[in-house]
């Protein structure tokens, strides 16, 4: 197996043809023993393939995880801002007294 510190990345006409060889009746054994592939890297690869057409892990998400976590962001930090401010309100109203 390969080192995990240092993944190794396939191109997408690799991995379709490595899942067409899948469907096509040769052993995942045999596949994953040729190219020195974990189980679970060519699980993920048929699973994608079949569900979405694509081995892009964006493209076999829900929506809701593709949506922008930008806005999300933002209103955490003015949350914490008013929360800040809030507390810092009683601190400064005592040094202008």
């Amino acid at each position: 197996m390969a080192d995990p510190k240092q993944p190794r990345h396939y191109d997408e006409a690799f991995k379709r043809q490595i899942v067409q060889s899948c469907e096509s009746g040769k052993p995942s054994r045999e596949i994953r023993a040729e190219c020195d592939i974990a189980r679970s890297t060519l699980q993920r690869w048929i699973q994608g393939i079949r569900n979405s057409g694509s081995i892009r892990a964006a493209d076999n998400r829900t929506p809701e995880p593709n949506e922008p976590v930008e806005p999300g962001r933002r209103d955490r930090q003015l949350e914490m801002e008013v929360d800040v401010s809030g507390q810092a309100a009683p601190v400064f109203a005592r040094r202008q007294a």
